[in-house]
């Protein structure tokens, strides 16, 4: 979809193009985006940083290892996060807007994830820091701008989903660096998003699939200048699976960066379905792949050997974010919080 028949048409056009992305996101939940306003060059630069950080020593990269925060930011190494149980094949640096943290023993649990980032000194890396901030405040303002749209599409006002994420919203990003994967296995396993919607910026290296509603797997395009859109389990939630979290993984041939924004709200903010207009809630309930859309399966249902998609959703966006980090680093929540589990 081009963004430009949104930003430079005139009402009835932008009618169109919120309509358009509403059926969409309904259908099939993923699309890429074009004209977009971020420039190639800063992209180019983006990776290019990217490429700098993941060529460092693994002792160097340490010094801002997950492990150290308990906040869970931070780099890990191949293997370190699991989805739906089974290992996934990348490396990654974990960022999360960095919100004043609450006191290390706050309940609900979930409020401990707010806090800091962990960086590298400045000279062993010049410049990336104020690099990945820029990238952050970018995809935050194109995804403010996709919120607007994706509740115009719902004839909903435009501020519906702003208004909702209150105080503190709570975004994250993965930096990540996948090898070609084993045989057998995933860069990164199936899955939902734990979030309200993914901005994910591709290197050109194909490797990305979506499952499709009839249940094949379908390669994403990795254009360079494009940006995947695809939503996550909290936005499902809020219009009461009308709008759909569609499962996606990573399967790769050769090493591949890409960079996955997460755009989240305050880790108080409620889930409970919004109020949609009779036609919209009429096609949820006549349709069985939305009315029994599932959502991942907390660690307890993991463990107890229940299918990896197919729970049921939580109330509060903070739950939801809790219950994805107690599912892919059950060791790390044991270290820092053996009270919890």
């Amino acid at each position: 979809m081009s963004l430009a028949q949104w930003r430079g048409g005139d009402e009835v056009a932008r009618a169109a193009f919120a309509d358009e992305l509403r059926r969409i996101c309904h259908e099939v939940g993923f699309l890429t985006l074009v004209d977009h306003g971020i420039e190639p060059e800063f992209l180019d630069r983006y990776f290019a940083g990217l490429a700098e950080f993941f060529a460092l020593p693994e002792d160097t990269k340490a010094l801002i290892d997950k492990q150290q925060s308990r906040h869970f930011r931070g780099w890990e190494r191949v293997g370190a996060e699991l989805t739906g149980n089974r290992v996934d094949y990348r490396e990654q640096l974990d960022l999360s807007t960095e919100n004043e943290p609450y006191d290390a023993n706050a309940l609900p649990a979930y409020l401990r994830l707010d806090g800091p980032n962990q960086w590298l000194p400045d000279e062993l890396l010049p410049g990336f820091h104020d690099l990945v901030n820029e990238y952050f405040a970018r995809m935050g303002e194109l995804a403010d701008e996709l919120m607007q749209i994706l509740a115009n599409g719902l004839k909903l006002p435009a501020n519906t989903f702003a208004t909702m994420f209150g105080e503190k919203p709570l975004s994250f990003a993965k930096l990540i660096s996948y090898p070609p994967t084993p045989p057998g296995e995933a860069g990164v396993n199936s899955h939902h998003d734990a979030g309200f919607l993914t901005i994910l910026a591709q290197n050109g290296v194909a490797g990305l699939q979506a499952e499709s509603p009839d249940g094949q797997w379908i390669d994403v395009p990795p254009e360079r200048g494009t940006f995947v859109v695809n939503l996550g389990e909290m936005l499902q939630s809020m219009t009461g699976n009308y709008y759909v979290a569609t499962n996606h993984r990573v399967i790769t041939e050769e090493a591949r960066f890409s960079a996955a924004y997460f755009h989240g709200p305050d880790l108080r903010s409620s889930l409970a379905p919004l109020e949609l207009v009779e036609e919209f809630a009429e096609a949820v309930a006549s349709s069985p792949r939305h009315r029994d859309a599932g959502f991942m399966a907390k660690r307890t249902e993991l463990l107890a050997g229940e299918a990896g998609i197919g729970s049921t959703p939580v109330p509060v966006f903070g739950e939801q974010m809790w219950n994805y980090y107690v599912r892919s680093y059950p060791d790390m929540v044991r270290a820092y919080y053996p009270e919890l589990v």
